[in-house]
């Protein structure tokens, strides 16, 4: 798998995501269809450089800030930039438990640490199953 390609710019794993994965999933897409409120035809995602910032799950007009900036300045990842983190990777908390938007900037300051394959195939999965399944720990 091209992990540089199905890694969002702003650091979300889209390899990793339910909405990609219902590509080949009609189960798992009517599922993801009713919870989060979308026809069976959005419930399904080919990633967010396949799609050009065009996510799915939000259901754009246009593309999302962070693949505007990144395409703006030639960049393929956010933790690339001089003016790394910025207000496009806020993380917020309306949805936070749906989504796992929240994870951007940590997952970029791995991917800056190890690499995007290293983390890719060693964390990216662990970061998404302990933001969705463990609990919040000090």
């Amino acid at each position: 798998m091209d992990y540089r390609q199905m890694t969002a710019p702003c650091g979300i794993d889209c390899f990793n995501c339910p909405m990609y994965a219902a590509r080949e999933n009609d189960k798992l897409r009517s599922m993801i269809a009713k919870n989060m409120n979308l026809t069976f035809e959005d419930a399904v995602c080919n990633g967010c450089r396949n799609q050009k910032g065009m996510c799915s799950a939000h259901s754009l007009e246009e593309p999302c800030s962070v693949y505007k900036c990144i395409e703006k300045k030639g960049l393929d990842f956010c933790f690339e930039c001089t003016d790394f983190p910025c207000d496009f990777l806020h993380p917020y908390a309306d949805q936070s438990s749906l989504r796992p938007h929240n994870t951007k900037v940590f997952n970029l300051c791995l991917m800056k640490k190890m690499g995007v394959d290293s983390w890719a195939e060693t964390k990216a999965k662990k970061v998404r199953d302990t933001y969705f399944k463990e609990k919040f720990k000090l």
